[in-house]
């Protein structure tokens, strides 16, 4: 078993056992358990009952949390000349195509988002072995493959965020900072909870949204009572 750090026992100590807290406590009790000197990423991770394994119910989206996630996101939008000005004027921190598949292929992958268009998803499909491991890979569903370039790198600038369910059930995200107020975490996290639910599979059966648990960088998670985020 690991032995508990000095700074996780303070963190524990501040926590009941077992307790469900509100959504709007859990956030508040975010900055006391956090202890990394750095600006940390505050997770969610809801578990749902569903079984992944069966296509009709998986759950995949997109939203766009209202305060951003607090993390400036790199974006590269493979393109062809034409569509170069408007990614460029939208935001997007690299832009080409050749050039950059060409880089890929050679191990770079110093991005956070990849957008694309369908017309040169002939040319991407050979990296996708690199990027889909990583979580790069374009995807229709997630708006990354479009001709609406411009739209979909302010949507990623503004703090939209892709989410799918894994294999045990759970989607994981990220939905801030530890400097964000209790207001703006808990925003993050209803808008993300309410697309969640809208995104139920008819032939998910009995709870669908088991348990919540919010948590900083390296902290303790702290469970959220269910019926406070409807």
């Amino acid at each position: 078993m690991a032995k508990l750090t000095k700074n996780r026992k303070i963190a524990l100590s501040k926590l009941e056992e077992d307790k469900a807290y509100s959504l709007l406590e859990g956030a508040g009790l975010l900055r006391d358990i956090s202890t990394t000197k750095f600006d940390a990423s505050v997770d969610i991770d809801i578990r749902l009952g569903v079984d992944p394994r069966k296509a009709n119910q998986m759950v995949r989206g997109i939203t766009t949390l209202p305060h951003g996630t607090g993390k400036e996101k790199r974006v590269l939008v493979l393109c062809t000349p034409d569509k170069e000005d408007e990614a460029k004027e939208a935001g997007a921190d690299y832009v080409g195509l050749d050039d950059y598949i060409q880089k890929i292929k050679e191990g770079w992958t110093d991005v956070d988002v990849i957008i694309t268009m369908p017309s040169v998803m002939g040319k991407v499909g050979p990296v996708g072995r690199i990027l889909g491991p990583r979580g790069l890979m374009p995807n229709p569903k997630a708006g990354t493959v479009t001709m609406e370039i411009g739209k979909a790198v302010k949507d990623v600038k503004s703090g939209k965020i892709d989410f799918k369910v894994d294999k045990y059930g759970i989607i994981h995200a990220s939905i801030g900072k530890v400097s964000f107020s209790q207001e703006q975490i808990v925003d993050n996290a209803k808008e993300l909870i309410s697309t969640v639910q809208k995104l139920k599979p008819a032939a998910a059966k009995g709870t669908y949204v088991r348990s919540i648990f919010l948590s900083s960088t390296m902290s303790p998670g702290i469970m959220i009572d269910t019926k406070s985020v409807d």
